[in-house]
């Protein structure tokens, strides 16, 4: 991962995608890279919210997700310290969103609580992840061709899920998967090398090659990782002259350095201040925007670890017009979140315990218990005169116990002399436990 995945990620993400097995009688493989396998399935197209429609399920869940970002940007950013951090909270909101339709029933309230969705059905967080999908990808501007919008969108959000050939992803799930957050289902055999390339190729080509390393290897018992890429690039509305801008002192808090001011003034800033910090959003022109929060004492980390979705609408509520200059540094951030599981653990996530097993039955058909074993996220952003270039990817490993692989010869054997046998149970602790042991002389 650009720099490096602890650990083997034994069967990765969310993060965000879960494929490998053949979805018993839903799929057949259609097309064929090196160690990956596309199963082809029909998804449903995306769920289009009606003019003046107000759905309040889906409001809800998307009010959820902004309060599970602040959260676990909180959670993240502790351990910054003094240095730059960049999280997409979204491109992890998606894969947990997605398992909670594979998560067992008495563990879901939780799982669903953590992602800011308690007291929601798992039908209606679905849906609501379809309507955000339609309108942050801009599919409205597509389907209705809205002059230049018919382009390609400035954002992309791509969720995948990669499945050992040694299990059968369930058909409710992958069905859930595709037709809500427009998922990939692909096959790989993560015994093999290639399982790896698949994944880093797979990346690559899902944020324009800006992040194409996020594994280093897998667990060859690994079940299935579910990924999640996200995309952004675009101009502001208005840019930046790169004439004015000039070399300037940057007071860090590790002491007075430099930086490459960007000047802008305008006369028609949204713009919000309060006695704890000044706000100014700078607006893409395809949409949306970027909002520069300055706190007035100087603690970026300990403004953003206390932000709340509230706090965040109600500077957007109180943002009025005003004139003003605006000088900000141009910068470019990279960093592997390698503390995403402590994080989202912390968070109150319930998909890690091994001995709950929280995902057996919901992603395989096979029985064997299951659970998110790691989790890591790889994220970059660059900001200057011109615009902004963003994107994550987010890997989420599930484990789940399997029978031993097979072999890699051909052999023959035949039980006509005295032979032993082992009988075997699993435990927590103690893997594969011996439960009977003994030899046959005289079958």
């Amino acid at each position: 991962m650009k720099g490096k995945n602890k650990g083997n990620l034994s069967a990765l993400l969310f993060a965000c995608a879960c494929a490998g097995l053949l979805l018993a009688g839903c799929a057949n493989r259609t097309e064929m890279r090196a160690g990956l396998s596309i199963l082809g399935v029909e998804g449903a197209v995306l769920i289009e919210p009606a003019r003046g429609e107000l759905d309040a399920e889906a409001a809800a869940a998307a009010r959820g997700a902004n309060d599970f970002a602040f959260r676990l940007s909180a959670a993240l950013a502790k351990s910054a310290g003094s240095e730059n951090f960049v999280v997409s909270p979204y491109s992890v909101w998606m894969p947990l969103a997605a398992l909670a339709n594979a998560t067992r029933e008495q563990h879901r309230p939780a799982l669903l609580e953590a992602i800011g969705a308690a007291g929601i059905d798992p039908a209606d967080v679905n849906r609501a992840a379809s309507r955000m999908l339609f309108d942050l990808t801009g599919e409205r501007a597509r389907r209705q061709g809205w002059g230049e919008a018919r382009e390609e969108s400035p954002l992309r959000i791509a969720n995948a899920i990669f499945v050992s050939d040694m299990f059968t992803l369930r058909r409710d799930f992958a069905q859930a998967f595709m037709d809500f957050f427009r998922g990939e289902l692909m096959s790989v055999d993560f015994r093999a090398p290639e399982a790896v390339a698949a994944v880093n190729r797979w990346a690559s080509d899902n944020t324009g090659g800006r992040i194409d390393q996020v594994v280093q290897e897998f667990d060859p018992d690994t079940a299935a990782a579910i990924a999640n890429a996200i995309y952004f690039s675009a101009d502001w509305r208005h840019g930046f002259d790169p004439a004015l801008t000039e070399r300037g002192a940057f007071f860090s808090p590790d002491g007075e350095g430099y930086a490459y001011f960007m000047r802008m003034e305008r006369s028609d800033f949204s713009y919000f201040e309060d006695e704890r910090l000044q706000a100014v959003n700078l607006p893409f022109s395809s949409g949306g925007g970027m909002k520069i929060i300055l706190p007035r004492d100087g603690d970026a980390i300990g403004l953003l670890s206390g932000m709340t979705g509230e706090e965040f609408d109600r500077m957007r509520r109180d943002s009025v017009l005003a004139r003003g200059s605006l000088l900000l540094p141009r910068f470019s951030i990279e960093n592997t979140l390698d503390n995403l599981k402590e994080a989202l653990v912390a968070l109150g996530v319930p998909l890690f315990d091994e001995l709950a097993a929280p995902l057996t039955g919901g992603l395989v058909y096979e029985g064997e218990p299951a659970w998110l074993s790691d989790a890591t996220q790889v994220a970059m952003i660059e900001v200057d005169e011109k615009g902004t270039t963003a994107a994550a990817v987010t890997v989420m490993a599930v484990m789940a116990l399997s029978a031993p692989p097979p072999p890699e010869a051909v052999f023959e054997m035949i039980c006509d002399r005295p032979f032993a046998f082992v009988l075997h149970g699993w435990t927590h602790d103690g893997g594969r436990q011996v439960l009977f042991a003994g030899a046959v002389n005289r079958p």
